[in-house]
């Protein structure tokens, strides 16, 4: 994995410890497309995505299968009131609804 993605973060280099670093800086939110944790039960970037911006992301590929291939995506609300963690699969693991509301998010220039 390229150390670039993990600027903010440090060594690490499994998926569950950058998971487990974001929470300990304020990405609690579950963004993952099955969460229903607002009341009304829909996720909130799927029902609002110009209100959320990717913070930052981190790659992590499969040494012997491609099928292990996943990105993590530190989101938060353009009001900085909601962060939280999104994970999808890319390459031949990517999930088309997965893919098509990171599309719509922008990235964070600040």
């Amino acid at each position: 994995m390229d150390n670039d993605y993990l600027k903010h973060i440090g060594e690490m280099t499994s998926l569950s410890e950058v998971v487990n670093a974001l929470v300990k800086q304020g990405y609690t939110f579950d963004f993952n497309l099955k969460s229903s944790q607002l009341n009304s039960g829909e996720n909130p970037i799927q029902a609002s995505p110009e209100q959320f911006l990717i913070d930052k992301y981190y790659r992590f590929e499969g040494e012997s299968d491609p099928d292990d291939e996943a990105i993590v995506y530190a989101i938060s609300s353009v009001d900085g009131e909601i962060k939280g963690i999104f994970v999808n699969g890319y390459g031949t693991s990517s999930e088309s609804v997965g893919d098509e509301v990171i599309k719509k998010l922008k990235t964070r220039t600040d």
